[in-house]
């Protein structure tokens, strides 16, 4: 069984009082900010929030309506992770998420914009939930790449089975890790941000 996530967040002292509390609470270990700073890595978030297990029998991609979708709590949890990033000035080089609504409408409404749809962050679907090798080839070959970028980090936006399958970790509702490829081709978790849906 995967490590349930543990809270760690950062932020730095300066202008704490402005975050709403749920930010607060989860921003007391600076080294998640100077991560992000010093660039290399891939902040890769489980979306927020979203009621329920899997999707509807009637699932399809690019119709929100038969998705597993964002509760309002989620949708304030996803606008509470921008808090966070605006509060640190953090800009992410690139932001990237699963095709799926509940991906897509966390990256939207933390970051403010349309992210990358990439199909490599999608859910996998049936009774395995494990995800594709062609699919972990690529997540693995893109964070190697980013961790050879300094200065400059990404988001990616997933599902709990992508992050475990890709780092061997756990994540809640809206919880990032802080991944890097090893030198020895191992992927690690650096830290973690958790904020509260």
């Amino acid at each position: 069984m995967h490590r349930r996530a543990l809270l760690a967040a950062a932020a730095s002292g300066a202008g704490l009082a402005l975050l709403p509390r749920q930010v607060r609470a989860a921003a007391e270990a600076p080294e998640t900010a100077a991560l992000l700073r010093q660039g290399g890595v891939v902040m890769a978030f489980r979306h927020a929030l979203a009621p329920g297990t899997f999707d509807p029998p009637v699932f399809r991609l690019g119709d929100c309506s038969t998705q597993r979708n964002l509760s309002e709590d989620g949708r304030a949890q996803a606008r509470r992770i921008g808090v966070w990033f605006n509060q640190q000035a953090l800009v992410p080089a690139r932001v990237a998420s699963s095709p799926w609504c509940r991906c897509l409408d966390t990256a939207s409404l933390a970051f403010g914009q349309a992210p990358e749809s990439w199909a490599a962050l999608g859910s996998p679907r049936g009774y395995t939930e494990v995800t594709g090798a062609a699919h972990l080839q690529a997540l693995r070959k893109s964070l190697a790449a980013a961790s050879a970028r300094p200065g400059r980090f990404e988001v990616w936006v997933t599902h709990m089975f992508v992050l475990a399958d890709l780092a061997g970790a756990n994540a809640a509702s809206g919880e990032g890790l802080v991944l890097r490829m090893g030198r020895t081709g191992n992927v690690e978790t650096l830290a973690r941000l958790a904020i509260p849906a």
